[in-house]
């Protein structure tokens, strides 16, 4: 992402890379790391990207956004905004209510009357262009999460799509994600 950010001129395409990782911590550059309260086995590694800590392993859609907001003329928090009402949009065509938080950015659902989180974002923008992400929890071993603060958060609780009944595999997430970033970033939320 580096590097492709690093090479990109005026004119490269946007870019979004779908991927889903091994399992790992990822700590942002304002990360603390007591906020990583039991790795375990997992490596924690320190990352280039806003946010505290997080999780990554099998199961979880990573949707990296490689954007130039200068020529897309948008910015951060209107970016951060614009993911989390595709993945909102996404979550709504699957039969569940979701939002995002301007104070805790990411998408966060009711679970028996209990906020979870269930989408995390964590950018980094270098030369006015984005990369990292966000990341959707679809059919996840959610384990991990309590060895952290997830985002920063003590007792954040985080759920998954497979534990909401919604049963996707991270292809079929990633192949109805995809598609709603695209339009929403081609009509991104403005902010006043």
């Amino acid at each position: 992402m580096r590097a492709f950010t690093d090479a990109r001129d005026a004119g490269t395409p946007d870019e979004l890379w779908l991927t889903e990782h091994e399992p790992v911590f990822t700590l942002g550059l304002a990360g603390r790391p007591a906020h990583v309260l039991d790795a375990g086995d997992t490596p924690v590694v320190k990352v280039d990207r806003g946010g505290q800590v997080t999780y990554h392993g099998p199961g979880q859609l990573v949707v990296y956004t490689l954007l130039d907001l200068k020529r897309r003329r948008l910015g951060v928090r209107a970016l951060v905004r614009t993911l989390e009402a595709a993945v909102v949009e996404a979550l709504a065509a699957w039969g569940l209510t979701a939002y995002g938080k301007p104070a805790a950015p990411g998408v966060y659902v009711a679970v028996d009357g209990r906020e979870s989180k269930i989408a995390a974002l964590g950018l980094k923008v270098r030369n006015g262009c984005t990369y990292h992400g966000l990341a959707l929890n679809v059919a996840m071993d959610l384990r991990p999460f309590a060895g952290i603060d997830p985002c920063g958060y003590p007792g954040l609780a985080v759920t998954d799509l497979a534990s909401l009944g919604v049963r996707l595999d991270v292809a079929a997430a990633g192949a109805a994600l995809a598609p709603r970033v695209v339009r929403r970033l081609d009509d991104p939320v403005r902010l006043d």
